[in-house]
């Protein structure tokens, strides 16, 4: 048996796509439930006449973590270990094959923990959407390249077995995970990003994790630099308190590497920049080497190259390097999330 569980605040603008891409599956899921939490818009109203069931959230202040263990508290003690969860955002619709694609690789890796959806931007957003379209293109490259490889398992979409979510609540209770709300709950109410989190607790307990190229879906781009800045310090701050809340682990390893490297891109980036402004200041002016040249160079070509799946308009835009301008912007966001976290602001959505 598949349930779909969709977490939705206030979703009536793309719930109706969501919920359409999963009649359309083939490979249908037997349930679809809406988690309807403290929506004061139709999501509900929409969610009941496209025929899914929806369960209203009560006393839920945990957002969609605290959504989806409201919802697996009542689903997980009647369910057979072997069925299955997807767990999908209430903006994200599933490419068509999707479901049967996802049960076909779980089914084949009994140590498969969860199947997560690679994932391609909607339309629309102007410049900004147009650059994380982009972005998500590498992305996608990316785990196709490394046949499924991923750091984490994302919220768009991921499917689980019961047994695996089960063996996540005990590990909670016993002490050998986090115990994320402290009564058992799936998702840890913690931290910011509970996706990544997860990720952490089923490599930590022996499962793989694996986003396959051939399960694809469409997901919401943020339409304005402000959300978008919004967007992906929630998501660099909670990779790094989790790296922080897990220690150094064989897990974690790869992940504090990715930090460490991130931090170096940082301060590359601050000495160019810096120098740069230094020489024009003073006068000194710029002057061409050959060796910086070449190095420019390579970064032009692996510009091009990773964009390939958009086709050859954008490859050949790529060459001009003018998504320096989102680079710089994620570094800002990036340096910004070591701050916060390091002084421990408050966290926000």
């Amino acid at each position: 048996m598949i349930t779909v569980l969709i977490p939705a605040h206030n979703e009536a603008a793309g719930i109706s796509d969501t919920l359409e891409s999963l009649k359309s599956q083939t490979q249908p899921p037997d349930r679809v439930v809406v988690v309807a939490d403290n929506c004061t818009d139709a999501t509900e109203e929409i969610a009941l006449a496209l025929g899914a069931e929806v369960i209203r959230t009560v006393g839920n202040a945990d957002k969609k973590a605290g959504a989806l263990n409201f919802a697996l508290e009542g689903l997980l003690p009647g369910a057979n270990p072997e069925d299955m969860i997807l767990v999908q955002d209430a903006d994200s619709q599933l490419s068509h094959d999707f479901i049967e694609r996802a049960t076909g690789h779980l089914r084949a890796d009994r140590r498969l923990g969860a199947v997560g959806g690679v994932f391609r931007g909607a339309e629309g957003g102007g410049f900004v959407g147009h650059l994380q379209r982009n972005e998500y293109a590498r992305y996608a490259r990316d785990v196709k390249r490394l046949h499924g490889k991923c750091l984490v398992v994302t919220g768009t979409a991921a499917l689980f077995r019961v047994r695996t979510l089960v063996d996540v609540i005990e590990a909670r209770l016993d002490g050998t995970l986090p115990p994320g709300n402290g009564r058992g709950g799936v998702y840890d109410t913690s931290v910011l990003t509970e996706d990544n989190e997860l990720s952490f607790a089923l490599l930590t307990l022996n499962y793989r994790i694996k986003s396959p190229a051939d399960c694809t879906l469409v997901t919401e781009i943020m339409p304005t630099w402000r959300e978008l800045w919004a967007q992906r310090l929630r998501w660099k701050r909670g990779a790094v308190e989790n790296c922080v809340q897990y220690g150094w682990t064989r897990v974690t390893r790869p992940y504090w590497g990715r930090q460490a490297l991130s931090v170096t891109g940082i301060v590359v980036s601050l000495a160019y920049f810096g120098t740069v402004a230094f020489a024009l200041g003073t006068g000194e002016g710029l002057h061409i080497q050959p060796f910086w040249m070449a190095v420019t160079g390579v970064f032009v070509i692996e510009r091009v190259v990773t964009v390939r799946l958009r086709g050859w308009k954008y490859m050949l835009a790529a060459a001009t390097m003018y998504e320096l301008l989102i680079d710089l912007f994620l570094q800002v966001v990036h340096a910004k999330a070591y701050v916060d976290a390091a002084l421990n602001k408050k966290k926000a959505w």
